[in-house]
């Protein structure tokens, strides 16, 4: 069977292609198709004729969406209706990555994880392009997979952004005396290697719609970045700061925290704790053994 991936070089992709090792995968860069551009998806996708296609690709740099919202619609929405449209021409199935980011803009402060079945509202231009993607990949697609992932971490590192958090803390922690980390966002850590797994397991079904699909446990980035460093044996001491103290263009949610209640309602849902799959991490870059 033939597995179209977008983004293959990102930090999901690159997990997404290895673990379908048992698949005809159609690796897509950005230097092989433009999602944004329908005629260049429609001819890459038509040469392979996937049955199934997963889009990883996004514009992620979240505070740059604040400046180039043309940018990230046309990534984030278009690019995921451009998909959906081509997905739909050729009966093939599409799993389309989406974020915790749509969450975090009610009223009211939350203090329980996210379920599929809760409204979103998002707070920057990054979480409302993903959800406009995610309502034109419903609305165009019949067969659509929609996975919302949380705080994402992988060994290939997000292309998008260079890197990624935790190689981020582990070279800071070597260079200064200590470090301060935001401890008013709340999300749910999350190993693409982990992602990766469960979206091939997901794909193989007709569980269509919405699904979260996160490592267990919630976390604030400095409760994370402590575990980081505790677990690579690092002694740099680190500071719980506000988000105030540490201002953004964007404004990115207090919690966002996804429930995965759709895979548990399935009797899928074996993910295991955010720790396990951080030292399983740790331990694949060989920074611990």
């Amino acid at each position: 069977m033939k597995v179209a991936v977008t983004g293959a070089n990102g930090q999901l992709g690159t997990d997404l292609c290895q673990t379908l090792h048992n698949f005809d995968v159609i690796p897509f860069t950005h230097a092989d198709i433009e999602i944004a551009d329908v005629v260049s998806v429609r001819e890459a996708m038509l040469k392979h004729n996937p049955a199934i296609i997963i889009n990883t690709a996004a514009y992620v740099r979240v505070d740059d969406c604040e400046d180039k919202k043309d940018k990230a619609f046309s990534v984030n929405a278009l690019g995921a209706r451009n998909v959906a449209v081509v997905a739909q021409e050729l009966g093939a199935r599409l799993v389309h990555i989406s974020t915790d980011y749509v969450f975090g803009g009610e009223a009211e402060p939350r203090t329980t994880p996210y379920t599929e079945f809760d409204t979103p509202v998002p707070l920057s231009i990054y979480g409302k392009s993903k959800l406009a993607g995610e309502n034109l990949v419903r609305h165009f697609c019949l067969r659509h997979f929609i996975v919302r992932a949380s705080g994402l971490f992988g060994t290939a590192g997000s292309s998008g952004k260079g890197g990624n958090f935790i190689e981020t803390m582990l070279r800071l922690a070597r260079e200064r005396d200590e470090l301060k980390v935001v401890n008013d966002q709340v999300f749910s850590p999350t190993y693409t290697g982990d992602l990766a797994r469960k979206i091939a397991q997901l794909m193989a079904t007709d569980y269509y719609g919405i699904s979260h699909i996160t490592n267990k446990g919630a976390s604030s980035w400095y409760e994370f970045t402590v575990e980081i460093l505790k677990l690579a044996g690092i002694t740099t001491p680190v500071v719980p700061i506000t988000s105030d103290q540490y201002p953004q263009k964007a404004r990115r949610p207090r919690y966002s925290v996804l429930d995965n209640s759709h895979l548990r309602l399935l009797g899928m849902d074996d993910m295991r704790p955010w720790q396990e799959a951080l030292k399983d991490y740790l331990v694949a870059r060989g920074h611990i053994t």
